[in-house]
């Protein structure tokens, strides 16, 4: 197996979901996305936008999601999803862009961030790959968008190429910043040459209890520490910061992020009803529907060269490297990059 596909390979992995239940599609009614003519979209610079407004609330799967909307109802359906440690302002200025060209655009904080809550303190605080995708169904079912374009980063990167190969008949495009990030236990145990190993020091940390309660404690400088690592050339100011920072003090984040990197080690166990759903996603499945994926010149964060998982897409598919000091955090660094690319692969 390529490293491009081993999930140590690369910083922020995601945590994914997948419900069985969620998998049950073909209900009347739903909203499907349509085709949008590509088309240049204004430069924004980044931070004209500070705030969505009001947020949502809706009940789907096992939890309550919180989640921004922008654009009309009845648009074609964009779904926009964040990483560790960021939130739904990583995408603050690319919404407006893309609701001014008639999307409508649903930016859903993951479990363990933001607004979003566990409907039952009995389900268990599940970070493992699989769950984030089957939460991000289940939001589509409340919804009742049957297909979206799907885009994302870090976390949520690696959840949208999830949805994209499990249920390709609800993913309409594919943007994805660094490629293909499925993985595996059995890859994430494998060792990597020293160097490699080093740009992990943090899931080593939350591997122990001590990593847990240190970052219990001091989750917002350690945040901020992941996102000036990240994003080197970034000079992002506090208040940009805090916006996103205040969705960590969410009641389940720590559990869910120690869950999620003890998991990849398989120092923690998943669930077993997404046993099979991890026995597809181990076989690195091939992403058929259009793709473009993404990075930035100066990411910061350990990353696959393109070359290196090209093959895993076999529909029409295009890679954009973003210059100008762009780093992990790209819908936020490059809104208008982002937003094009959504454009531009919902035209292919």
């Amino acid at each position: 197996m390529s490293d491009a596909f081993n999930p140590q390979r690369r910083r922020f992995f995601g945590t994914a979901a997948a419900t069985i239940a969620a998998a049950q599609f073909g209900m009347a009614g739903l909203a499907s996305a349509q085709g949008a003519k590509p088309t240049d979209l204004p430069a924004v610079n980044p931070g004209t936008n500070t705030s969505f407004g009001s947020l949502k609330q809706i009940h789907a799967g096992v939890l309550n999601v919180g989640y921004a909307e922008a654009g009309p109802a009845d648009g074609p359906p964009v779904i926009l999803l964040h990483g560790w440690p960021y939130d739904i302002h990583a995408f603050v200025d690319v919404a407006p862009l893309l609701a001014s060209k008639g999307y409508r655009v649903i930016v859903p904080y993951l479990r363990g961030y933001g607004t979003t809550r566990f409907l039952s303190g009995d389900t268990p605080r599940n970070g493992q790959q699989s769950v984030v995708a089957v939460d991000v169904i289940a939001l589509m079912d409340a919804l009742r968008i049957e297909k979206a374009v799907i885009a994302g980063f870090d976390w949520g990167a690696r959840t949208a190429c999830i949805v994209a190969a499990l249920w390709p008949e609800r993913c309409k495009a594919l943007v994805s910043v660094s490629g293909y990030l499925i993985g595996s236990q059995e890859a994430g145990k494998k060792p990597l040459p020293p160097k490699a190993e080093l740009q992990w020091w943090y899931q080593y940390y939350f591997a122990t209890e001590r990593g847990r309660e240190g970052y219990a404690a001091n989750r917002h400088d350690f945040s901020k520490l992941i996102w000036q690592i990240a994003s080197p050339k970034w000079n992002f100011d506090d208040a940009t910061y805090d916006r996103s920072a205040h969705s960590f003090d969410n009641p389940d984040h720590v559990d869910i992020v120690i869950h999620n990197y003890r998991w990849r080690l398989g120092l923690a166990e998943g669930e077993a009803k997404y046993d099979d759903l991890e026995r597809k996603l181990a076989a690195f499945p091939v992403i058929t529907v259009p793709t473009i994926t993404m990075e930035g010149d100066a990411n910061g964060a350990p990353h696959p060269d393109p070359a290196a998982y090209a093959k895993k897409f076999s529909g029409k598919y295009a890679h954009r490297l973003i210059d100008g000091g762009t780093g992990h955090n790209l819908p936020q660094e490059a809104p208008q990059a982002f937003a094009q690319a959504v454009v531009d692969v919902d035209g292919f």
